[in-house]
């Protein structure tokens, strides 16, 4: 697959890396986590921070999933973006693919507020807005196929064994981790892949119509 097949994504990919190496080279990253990051105690209260450095509170979800916070971190997400994201541009196109990326990230952010909203470390990183990514990319690609359990259909029984999963797997994950800023927000991660899983069907009506 072509770059132009997935301009989206791909130009997503080259800011966050671009970023990166910006923030690297000229060791602005630490402010950068603080000022952009996003950090759950801010909710109705700023943190004291160097003048100029703080976005609006609304705005840090978007912003802290352009940054990242170590070269491993950066080539775990892009990998696993570029990989299920373009597969997913292609058809879906960029507008649905932008609204995917957006809700994943700010359904991340706030589960991770919900799961500690007095938390002053900051979360960075795009993985709520790969796991709504990948909730899609599974709903649409899954090879396996659940039986509808009553009124309950099969469609929504697939979801909700992918939701208990994934969620099954992010907290394995967070028993293994520690804190600070290297831990995993294992709850950005099942913020974002539950908002996929509950975009996959109005964003397919809305970019192939139908019922």
């Amino acid at each position: 697959m072509k770059p132009q097949d997935a301009p989206l994504v791909t130009g997503y990919a080259l800011a966050c890396v671009a970023l990166f190496v910006i923030l690297s080279i000229t060791g602005y990253e630490p402010q950068a986590f603080i000022g952009a990051g996003f950090i759950p105690a801010r909710f109705g209260a700023e943190l004291i921070a160097p003048p100029g450095t703080v976005l609006p509170f609304f705005l840090t979800p978007l912003s802290s999933a352009f940054l990242h916070g170590g070269v491993m971190h950066l080539v775990f997400n892009l990998f696993v973006l570029l990989f299920v994201g373009r597969q997913l541009e292609a058809p879906l196109g960029a507008k649905v693919m932008a609204v995917l990326l957006v809700a994943g990230a700010y359904a991340g952010a706030f589960a991770q507020f919900l799961a500690d909203p007095q938390s002053r470390v900051p979360m960075i990183g795009a993985s709520g807005a790969i796991s709504a990514a990948i909730a899609v990319f599974a709903l649409i690609y899954g090879r396996s196929r659940a039986r509808a359990i009553g009124p309950i259909s099969r469609y929504s029984v697939h979801a909700l064994w992918l939701a208990a999963a994934w969620i099954v797997v992010q907290l394995l994950v967070g028993f293994s981790g520690g804190g600070g800023f290297g831990a995993v927000a294992i709850w950005a991660h099942v913020g974002g892949f539950l908002a996929g899983l509950l975009l996959t069907r109005p964003l397919l009506r809305w970019r192939f119509g139908g019922r």
